[in-house]
């Protein structure tokens, strides 16, 4: 059975920097476990970082989330806690400027996976967008979110995101 962990920016800015919140830093041990039990049995690790430029706020995004954050380079963009001491040299950092990772879904596209975890931060924008992708990537693929092991700022929109993942086929555990 091919499987794969995919951690979706979890980056010190989504924890305890400029988009951090309350209860993001809870994840680092849920994550760094996962990490540790897929490894183990000898799946693929999978980390998105969202990666900006200095000019992040004339971007669209920017324009729309005008909060600097994940700056590559900067102690925002690092992966964190326990989780960063969990990377190892043979998995993959997909570095992504957008909310859904392109370079993700092509190597999910061409690997074909039987199962395909994805956890991280946040649950209602970069953990749903690429969620979705893998998903369309690998139609026939067990796609799975934990609750346990994602989350976001607003509770309504954290439940709202899991739902929407639960209506295009992707097991909310």
């Amino acid at each position: 059975m091919k499987k794969m962990l995919v951690v979706v920016d979890y980056q010190n800015d989504f924890v305890d920097g400029s988009l951090g919140f309350d209860g993001a830093e809870k994840l680092d041990k849920v994550i760094s476990e996962k990490i540790r039990k897929y490894r183990a049995e000898g799946a693929r690790i999978a980390f998105t970082m969202d990666t900006h430029g200095e000019d992040y706020l004339q971007t669209q995004e920017g324009k729309n989330l005008p909060v600097t954050h994940c700056i590559e380079g900067t102690k925002g963009w690092e992966i964190y806690g326990e989780t960063a001491k969990e990377v190892r040299k043979e998995d993959i950092i997909f570095k992504k400027t957008a909310f859904g990772s392109s370079e993700l879904f092509l190597y999910a596209l061409k690997e074909q996976f039987d199962v395909i975890e994805v956890c991280g931060l946040v649950s209602n924008i970069c953990v749903l967008s690429n969620a979705v992708m893998l998903k369309a990537a690998n139609p026939e693929c067990r796609v799975i979110v934990d609750s346990s092991a994602t989350d976001c700022m607003d509770k309504q929109q954290n439940t709202q995101a899991l739902d929407c993942m639960r209506g295009v086929q992707i097991e909310v555990i």
